[in-house]
């Protein structure tokens, strides 16, 4: 009896922390497949949303008329899972720029929108939206919304999990649709396998994977002061520390040297009709940015770096995160 109160306690604790989060990306069975099996999702559930009528059929949403959309409703425990990583592989299942529906799915149920939940949820959800719009991912605007949620009611059975029991049919389906062509067409195929890859903002994604580059003084590192190190954001190999930072007055982070020159790799690059050297990293092969000959002594180097290619590690979570050998560098300073 001990044993299965425990095992009930833990349930309700679990389930009164899990949170929900509910978008619409066209055809509902392709956005409930890129949920399915995510570590820290729960429950993915088909279905419509923001609408007028109550419970209504598929049929009814079909004719246009009901306002809702096909969307799906997204359970998650945010210890596991953030609602902004959930955000960040929304982007990368959709045409955000798509204002008449989705692909070969046409009218206002199959149009885009992030149901926010609470006003932490709109404020990261407008967030990833102005991230994706300084990426430059895409050229037209984005046009998906962010809008309040209503409601949602659950689509019929045979909807749900569609892609792991007509497998098949789903496959042919989205193949069909156009959607896969054009997700790999704007988003490529990923150099890594690397979990982290997943959990990558537009921005992170655009530059690690497409080696591009961020606006200056436009982001997150360029003016950062704290004493810690900076890792690969795919990864988490170490790669520079802040006892190396210097302020090169490019509105990029810049450093004198690399923390471990192991986890560097630097190759030739002709891309701008000029030699560059590109820096990436040795174990996610991503792009971090450039290294010139003209930085301070000791060395001479300026290593310009994205920010969005990095994480900061602050000294004093070395030890938590697992890098405590790094401790040592600052207790001599």
């Amino acid at each position: 009896m001990k044993v299965f109160l425990i095992a009930l306690m833990t349930t309700i604790f679990t389930m009164s922390r899990l949170e929900k989060a509910t978008f619409a990306g066209g055809c509902f069975w392709c956005i409930e497949a890129s949920f399915l099996d995510i570590e820290g999702v729960t429950d993915v559930i088909s279905g419509y949303a923001g609408g007028t009528k109550k419970d209504p059929t598929y049929e009814e949403v079909g004719t246009g008329k009901t306002g809702h959309r096909e969307a799906v409703q997204v359970t998650f425990d945010p210890s596991r899972i953030s609602y902004l990583e959930l955000l960040n592989m929304f982007w990368r299942q959709i045409d955000p720029t798509d204002d008449g529906g989705q692909f070969s799915d046409r009218g206002s149920q199959y149009r885009t929108a992030i149901f926010y939940h609470n006003e932490e949820q709109r404020r990261l959800a407008e967030k990833s939206r102005e991230e994706l719009v300084r990426s430059r991912v895409f050229d037209r605007p984005i046009v998906t919304e962010i809008v309040p949620y209503t409601n949602f009611y659950k689509a019929e059975e045979y909807h749900q999990k569609y892609c792991k029991i007509n497998t098949l049919r789903y496959k042919l389906y989205k193949l069909g649709s156009g959607r896969d062509a054009f997700l790999k067409r704007v988003w490529g195929k990923p150099k890594t396998s690397s979990e982290g890859l997943n959990k990558l903002s537009p921005i992170q994604y655009h530059v690690t994977q497409e080696c591009g580059t961020e606006p200056p003084f436009q982001n997150e590192y360029w003016n950062n002061h704290r004493e810690g190190i900076y890792v690969d954001i795919v990864s988490g190999e170490p790669l520079f520390s802040s006892l190396d930072k210097f302020d090169s007055g490019t509105g990029w982070p810049s450093f004198t040297k690399s923390l471990e020159p192991g986890n560097i790799v630097e190759n030739e690059d002709r891309s701008l009709l000029i030699v560059r050297t590109e820096v990436k990293s040795k174990n996610s092969g991503s792009h971090l940015g450039h290294v010139f000959e003209d930085g301070p002594k000791p060395t001479g180097l300026r290593y310009c770096i994205n920010s969005a290619s990095l994480r900061f590690v602050p000294r004093e979570d070395l030890d938590k995160e697992g890098y405590g050998r790094y401790n040592n560098l600052f207790e001599k300073k």
